[in-house]
Order: C-alpha cells, then sequence, then structure tokens
C-alpha cells in the first residue's frame, strides 16, 4: 500500500493483530521491505508489524537528492503520523539502523525500543562512499551488485543460500540510481555518534560476526554508548544475518521484544 506522508508517497505493508503491539521494520540501502521476509512468521502472531520503504528504494517515490538521516527518520515518523500509530519497537538494519538511531533521539517518546542490526553511528572513509556513488553514476547498480553481495554474506552462504542470494541480487538492482545515491550521500556525511547518549529507549544491537561493513567493533561502540543495551553477536553470519542466519535472528529478536512492555 502507498501513503502520502512528509510530502513522499512511501509504500508499506501493515500485517498481524489490529490490537497487537507495533513492530517496525526499517531497511538497509540496495534494499525494500521483503529483506525482512523471513522474520514476518515468527512476528505476525502477536506483533503488528509495520514495514516500509526508505525514501528512494522499492515501491517508496525518489525525490531529488541530497538526503540526510534526519530526513530519512522524518519519513518514519510521518508515516506513523499517517496510520495514527503513536510508539512503536523499531527495528533497523545498516541504513534503517541509522534511521532508528536519529528517530529515537529525535522523537524518544515514539520508540518503546530498538534493535540495531549490523549498523553503525559513522561510516567512513568519505572516498570510498564518493567511489560507489561514481561507479553508481556511470554504471547504475549493476556496477555495485558483486561487491555488495560479497560483503553481504560469508563465503559458505554464496554456496549454500543461492537462491537467497539470487532474491537479493534482484532486490538491489531494483533499486534506483537516484535513490541510491540520495541515501549513500546521507550516509557518507553522517556523524551521528553524539546522539548515542540520548537514547533512552532499551536498546537490542544485533551483528553478524563477519560483517566487514557495520563491524562487531562498530556495534560494540553502539553498545557502549547507549546505556540501555546489550549486544549479541550472530556467528556464520556476514552483513544481513536476518537471511544468513534467520532462525537465530528470529529466536534473538522475538525474544528481546516479548521482554519489552
Amino acid at each position: 500500500m502507498k501513503i502520502k506522508a512528509n510530502n513522499l508517497e512511501i509504500n508499506y505493508r501493515l500485517e498481524g493483530p489490529d490490537d497487537g503491539p507495533v513492530a517496525m521494520f526499517s531497511n538497509s540501502l540496495m534494499s525494500n521491505y521483503s529483506m525482512w521476509d523471513g522474520q514476518m512468521a515468527a512476528l505476525t502472531g502477536k506483533y503488528r508489524v509495520l514495514r516500509y520503504d526508505q525514501r528512494g528504494h522499492g515501491g517508496t517515490e525518489t525525490t531529488p537528492g541530497p538526503y540526510t538521516i534526519e530526513l530519512l527518520a522524518e519519513d518514519a515518523r510521518a508515516l506513523l503520523d499517517e496510520l495514527d500509530i503513536e510508539a512503536i519497537h523499531f527495528v533497523g538494519l545498516s541504513m534503517g539502523g541509522f534511521t532508528a538511531q536519529m528517530l529515537a533521539t529525535l522523537y524518544p517518546e515514539r520508540v518503546e525500543s530498538l534493535c540495531l542490526c549490523d549498523t553503525a553511528c559513522i561510516m567512513g572513509p568519505k572516498s570510498l562512499w564518493d567511489e560507489r556513488i561514481d561507479n553508481a553514476r556511470s554504471g547504475g547498480l549493476e556496477a555495485l551488485v558483486s561487491g555488495t553481495l560479497e560483503r553481504w554474506f560469508t563465503p559458505p552462504f554464496h554456496t549454500t543460500g543461492a537462491d537467497q542470494l539470487e532474491a537479493v541480487r534482484e532486490m538491489i538492482l531494483g533499486t534506483g540510481v537516484e535513490g541510491y545515491i540520495g541515501c549513500a550521500e546521507a550516509i557518507r556525511d553522517m556523524d551521528i555518534c553524539g546522539n548515542l547518549a540520548k537514547i533512552s529507549a532499551p536498546t537490542l544491537v544485533l551483528v553478524g560476526e563477519g560483517d566487514p561493513a557495520c563491524t562487531v567493533e562498530a556495534a560494540g561502540v553502539l553498545h557502549n554508548g547507549i546505556s540501555q543495551s546489550e549486544l549479541v553477536i550472530i556467528p556464520q553470519a556476514a552483513h544481513l544475518p536476518n537471511i544468513e542466519q534467520r532462525d537465530r535472528f528470529n529466536e534473538i529478536l522475538v525474544n528481546f521484544l516479548n521482554q519489552q512492555k
């Protein structure tokens, strides 16, 4: 479904019992809300699950850049307003985790808990992002897909998870260049580490042990900076443990959510 919020047409999906606590899921760069398909069966029996595509991704409108992490957080807040949802448990991976941190900083009353998956509070170096942006401009997302898949999954999963990798490849290639660049520029320019002490919501920091992008070290920075946080490292996983180690990821996430109000 689509709805206008923050002057943006946002693509979203809402599933689960009408009276259930709301869990909101936010996607990574170069993905869409289908990246969370593997979590739905574990959650929708109890939770009202809101998934949406971030600006410039999936079925959500692409607007001219530049974007900022603050803008992405305002998109999430505006979507909640339009759907008349007061507060949520926010689950964000990578770019979705950047959005989560900013939302919890700007609107703490809207966030009952956070799950920050394979994310960070700063992503350098800027030269790396400039190179990726240039490659996208000249060669489209086709120029980035192979390297992205190498970073997102461990080498064994490239054999055992071939079907899932193909679905992720299609998701990456379905991302528009302008939307990618707008979000990549936001990521390149962000430094939200100063926000961590302001986050008061109970927080689960989850990270794949082999993530080369948002590393275990980066997860440790989040954990050390957020007062009410716990850190869980998932073995045999890289940047998308929700896909690579779906069952373990779901178990950890559901246990955390069930401990909240």
